[in-house]
């Protein structure tokens, strides 16, 4: 749908949780898949490898006009990067990128992952953020293509009464990237939020831009 929009149309970003499913980007290679078992495994045209969505999972799918914010696509991902650091961080969470290596770590464990298409000067697909889920099934493939690659998530780093609800998350990483895209306002254009136990589409539209970067 964004493909046809005016070239002047707000950006958006849309956040959701995914059912359970293995999606293989356009670098993915069968081998890494070890072992499905029930679970699907999808064929997504973003870059990068092999990963795991399931609920507990934060995704969020920047459809962002690269040209009209001024923006290359590794400044995108720097941006989404440097959301989920900061985010962490005021959870008292130090997470860090590696070189070579997108997405967000705790350590050597990987709590946040990457994959975007550009087409047309227009972003899609995005950024998932771990943050209350079954890691299991990860265990069932080489993530990211790599062997025995360690994932994290929110829940395991916290006490359990500073854990936060996913509604607060969302919001949260939002106000992040919003600051990073250099958006002034939102239109939030859900009314449900993620909730724990439901699988929810939520978008946000941003108001404005700010002219300063």
């Amino acid at each position: 749908r964004i493909d046809s929009d005016p070239e002047d149309s707000p950006d958006e970003i849309w956040t959701l949780q995914h059912h359970p499913v293995y999606t293989q980007g356009q670098a993915g290679r069968a081998e890494h898949v070890l072992a499905a078992g029930a679970i699907p495994v999808v064929a997504a045209d973003r870059g990068g490898q092999v990963t795991y969505h399931g609920p507990g999972q934060l995704i969020f799918y920047p459809l962002v006009r690269l040209r009209a914010r001024g923006l290359d696509v590794r400044q995108l991902v720097s941006a989404l990067e440097e959301s989920v650091i900061a985010w962490l961080a005021e959870l008292g969470i130090a997470a860090a990128t590696k070189p070579r290596a997108p997405g967000v770590y705790v350590d050597d464990a990987k709590i946040a992952s990457l994959g975007l298409r550009i087409r047309r000067g227009r972003s899609y697909h995005g950024l998932a953020v771990n943050v209350a889920m079954d890691l299991a099934p990860f265990a069932r493939i080489n993530p990211c293509g790599y062997a025995g690659l360690r994932m994290t998530q929110v829940a395991d780093l916290l006490p359990a009464a500073r854990i936060p609800g996913l509604d607060a998350a969302q919001r949260a990483l939002l106000d992040q990237l919003a600051r990073r895209l250099g958006y002034t306002g939102w239109d939030y254009l859900g009314d449900e939020g993620i909730g724990s136990d439901g699988i929810d589409t939520v978008a946000a539209a941003p108001e404005g831009a700010s002219d300063e970067r």
